[in-house]
């Protein structure tokens, strides 16, 4: 995932599927090198020869910024000098939510990628969409093995036991405290909490001298992070993977425990509220204000960087009732879809770029220089993960974490046309609780209202 301060705008997913809707309908083949040079004297049988010769030119549109950008540009570059087949254009589209909007305003004219980085949450959404080629189709045609992917990785882009799009980018939350801190208060830097009991009365011995135990981000991942904990599910119908999600679930006991227990610690001045923004909670924590916060698995590196010379940095679990079973994570980031208006020869290219990106070595050099897992399971086995984990040993909490999850509906995640709405919906919630606007409850039971509301909405428009 990008960091944790990209946030997901509410977009408007009716008009988007509608759009779609109308815009996908079966795939044209185009032909590359369709124009004719009438100065030209080869032949036929030469002109075809030249044209079958060029490359397969795949466009895919990300939204990696900055020195993820800078990663993705070099991937492209590798994959390209690898082979001579298919050249792969990578092209920035700002955030996934702009990049969404802009695929939906291409469909028509046939100007948009042939592979396109989807955010997690925007899952249901492009299956409904109709305008992809699943991923199962060609790892199927190649025999491409799956098992050599995480597992736990896998099971949240696998709908009805095929795979829509091949998981890129993939991250969870774990909790970040500050050892020194820890030490100083009298407790144990080598046992942080793991539950919220542990979490609550850690934090009552962190405050002092004016600084707070703890802070988390109003952030709805979060939230959505503490249900598969419980092992509770966000959406009825098995989180809207048996059947299409009819009712958000984040006013149920799950969501209504994990808000009173976040309250109880902000009204107890033991941890401090600092809005939404993760990058306002992590400040705080590098400027050793906070001695505990979440974040996400993609934001170690930083953070373990920014805190060098100043503390030392501890990882722990994401924290669960102490009662709670059969949970883990959930996890969060980006996947790549392949569309279904391009050639055929543009869709096996997209896919060939695919594998490459699946391979150990690739996986390896995208994990170390990004913090994202690798999916590949051999890349671990690779010495620059290896080096790497020897010089971040705090990155072994978020390997532990993925794989000891079990896999269920809960941990495969909650999947609806309209999440990004619903995420923002549950954080006015969060806010409205912390602030005292309202009970726990209240504030969760209006949003579930509010998002199941949008969801019959958006269920109209599904065919």
């Amino acid at each position: 995932m990008k960091t944790l301060k990209m946030r997901s705008t509410a977009i408007a997913i009716t008009a988007l599927m509608v759009l779609l809707t109308s815009a996908c309908g079966k795939a044209e083949p185009t032909t590359s090198g369709s124009t004719t040079d009438t100065k030209s004297s080869a032949s036929p049988a030469t002109a075809e020869t030249k044209k079958s010769a060029e490359p397969v030119k795949v466009i895919w549109w990300h939204s990696m910024s900055g020195e993820l950008g800078k990663a993705v540009d070099k991937l492209v570059t590798d994959f390209n000098s690898s082979q001579k087949d298919v050249q792969v254009e990578a092209v920035f589209q700002g955030t996934y939510d702009e990049s969404l909007n802009k695929m939906k305003a291409s469909m028509d004219s046939k100007s948009g990628p042939s592979l396109i980085q989807v955010y997690e949450i925007g899952s249901r959404f492009m299956i409904d969409s109709k305008a992809i080629t699943p991923v199962q189709k060609y790892v199927d045609a190649d025999k491409f093995d799956l098992t050599q992917l995480e597992d736990n990785i896998l099971n949240y882009y696998k709908f009805d036991g095929k795979l829509y799009s091949m998981p890129f980018n993939t991250s969870n939350p774990i909790l970040y405290y500050n050892k020194d801190m820890f030490k100083a208060a009298g407790l144990d830097p080598e046992k942080p909490p793991t539950t919220f009991e542990d979490v609550a009365k850690a934090s009552q011995a962190l405050s002092k001298d004016g600084k707070a135990g703890a802070s988390f981000a109003i952030y709805g991942w979060f939230l959505e992070q503490f249900f598969a904990g419980q092992g509770a599910e966000y959406l009825n119908n098995g989180n809207g993977r048996t059947t299409a999600a009819s009712e958000s679930m984040v006013g149920s006991e799950a969501g209504v425990k994990t808000l009173t227990w976040w309250k109880q610690m902000v009204d107890s001045k033991t941890a401090t509220n600092l809005g939404r923004k993760t990058d306002d909670t992590k400040k705080a924590f590098l400027a050793g204000q906070v001695a505990m916060t979440l974040d996400s698995t993609a934001s170690l590196r930083g953070i373990v960087s920014g805190a060098d010379g100043k503390f030392q940095v501890g990882t722990s679990t994401l924290p669960k009732p102490a009662d709670a079973k059969d949970g883990g994570v959930v996890v969060g980031g980006a996947s790549l879809y392949i569309l279904n208006n391009k050639s055929e020869a543009e869709q096996k290219g997209a896919w060939e770029f695919i594998k490459f990106l699946t391979n150990p070595q690739t996986q390896a050099w995208w994990h170390v220089n990004t913090g994202y897992f690798p999916i590949t399971k051999k890349a671990y086995d690779e010495q620059l993960v290896k080096d790497n984990l020897a010089k971040y040993p705090q990155f072994q909490t978020a390997i532990d974490q993925l794989h000891n999850t079990k896999a269920n509906k809960a941990t495969q995640g909650a999947v609806m046309g309209v999440f990004p709405e619903a995420r923002q919906l549950v954080e006015t919630a969060i806010e409205e609780a912390l602030t005292g606007k309202k009970a726990p409850k209240e504030a969760l039971d209006a949003a579930a209202k509010s998002i199941t509301e949008k969801i019959a909405a958006y269920n109209k428009t599904v065919k």
